[in-house]
C-alpha cells in the first residue's frame, strides 16, 4: 500500500489582504496537484480583483488586479470545486497554516456566493494536512524556533519559496509536508490521510485551549474564533458580511 506521503498530494495557497481571517479577501490562489515525489506539479493559479485596496506587499496593484483579475465570486467557485474534486478522488489537501487558509475561502464564498466549503467536499470526508501543526506536534525539539515556511523548508531540507507567489508557496508546503511524513514514518506511516486529518483536529484543539480565553480577554474575537476549530471555525451567524 501506497504511503501517503508518497502518493497523490494537492496544496492549496493564497495571498490575501490582511492577517484577518474572518475579514481578509484573496487576492491571488493556486492549487498545486502532484502524484507522487520528483513528479512534476500541476498548477492551476487565479488572480482576484478583491473590490478593495490591496497591500503593496502582495507585488500586485490595485490597477493591476482591477485591469486583469476577475470578480471573486466566479472565482471562489471555482476554488472550492477544485479542492472538492480533490477530496472526491481521495487526494489530501495540504494547507500551511490551514486555520487561516480554510476559513478565508470559507467566508469568502459565504460573501460572495452564499455557499460554505464544507459543502464542496460532500460526500467525500475533509482532508487537510498542515505541515506547521504537523512540525509543531512532532518535533517538540523546534519549540522556540522560526515556524515560518523558510524556516520549516531550511528544516526539511526543501527548496525556499517566494512567499509572494501563492503556487511557489504551496509546493514548498507540499513538499515539506512530504519530509514530514518521511522523517517521523515510524509513527505516521500507519494512519491513512484521513486519519491524521483527525488527529490534527485533535493536536489543534490541545494547542489552542490555553489561548482562546487569552484572546477573547484580549478582544481579538476573529484570532478566538480561528483558535476554536480545526481547519474550519464555527460558522460565522448568517447575517455577517
Amino acid at each position: 500500500m501506497t504511503l501517503w506521503y508518497e502518493g497523490p498530494l494537492a496544496a492549496f495557497g493564497a495571498a490575501t489582504t490582511g492577517r484577518d481571517p474572518e475579514g481578509d479577501r484573496i487576492v491571488s490562489a493556486a492549487l498545486v496537484s502532484q502524484e507522487a515525489p520528483r513528479r512534476a506539479p500541476r498548477v492551476r493559479r487565479w488572480l482576484v480583483d478583491p473590490g478593495v485596496p490591496v497591500p503593496c506587499a502582495h507585488g500586485l496593484t490595485d490597477d493591476y488586479l482591477h485591469r486583469n483579475g476577475r470578480w471573486p465570486a466566479p472565482v471562489v467557485g471555482e476554488i472550492a470545486g477544485a479542492l472538492g474534486t480533490a477530496w472526491a478522488a481521495g487526494v489530501p489537501l495540504v494547507v500551511a497554516h490551514a486555520a487561516y487558509g480554510m476559513t478565508v475561502l470559507d467566508r469568502e464564498l459565504w460573501r460572495h456566493r452564499a455557499t460554505r466549503l464544507a459543502r464542496y467536499a460532500e460526500p467525500a470526508p475533509l482532508c487537510v494536512l498542515d505541515p506547521f501543526l504537523l512540525d509543531r506536534h512532532l518535533d517538540r525539539r523546534a519549540a522556540g524556533r522560526g515556524r515560518g515556511l523558510a524556516e520549516l523548508c531550511a528544516r526539511y531540507g526543501v527548496g525556499a519559496a517566494d512567499p509572494r507567489d501563492p503556487a511557489a508557496h504551496a509546493l514548498a508546503a507540499l513538499e515539506v509536508t512530504r519530509a514530514v511524513g518521511r522523517r517521523f514514518a515510524a509513527r505516521l506511516g500507519r494512519l491513512t490521510a484521513v486519519e491524521l486529518h483527525r488527529l490534527q483536529g485533535a493536536w489543534h484543539a490541545a494547542q489552542a485551549r490555553g489561548a482562546l480565553g487569552w484572546l477573547v480577554r484580549g478582544g481579538e474575537q476573529a484570532r478566538a474564533r480561528a483558535a476554536a476549530g480545526w481547519p474550519l471555525p464555527p460558522d460565522l451567524p448568517a447575517t455577517a458580511a
